[in-house]
């Protein structure tokens, strides 16, 4: 998976094998998991996705490319409403753009779960 990755990002100036510390040191340990790495791990299994703006996803992650676009099949649509209330939407299979993606949570549940688990 590394050696894939590293073909993906051959040339790219801002990514880098490399991360920087939090006291200016560079650690290159061989443990380290990277981005798309993580992403290739999740390949079959759910995933919570945070968009931009007022949209949830959970669905089973099918593939993906270098932008992080995805196919999602069993997915469930969050829309939040100004007023606070979450309208779930079921979609059978979707390709989602990467480019409106904030967050990923493997293993996610969605929001309704964590708000009932919180009562």
């Amino acid at each position: 998976i590394r050696d894939r990755y590293q073909r993906r990002v051959r040339g790219r100036q801002k990514l880098s094998p490399y991360i920087l510390m939090a006291d200016n040191s560079v650690d290159q340990s061989s443990n380290q998991l990277l981005p798309l790495e993580l992403v290739d791990k999740c390949i079959g299994s759910r995933l919570w996705i945070i968009m931009k703006g007022d949209k949830e996803l959970v669905g089973t992650l099918l593939g993906f490319d270098d932008y992080v676009n995805m196919v999602l099949e069993d997915v469930i649509e969050f829309e939040t409403a100004p007023d606070g209330t979450i309208t779930p939407r079921k979609l059978d299979q979707i390709l989602l753009n990467g480019s409106n993606v904030c967050l990923l949570v493997p293993g996610g549940e969605g929001p309704i779960d964590n708000l009932e688990k919180k009562k």
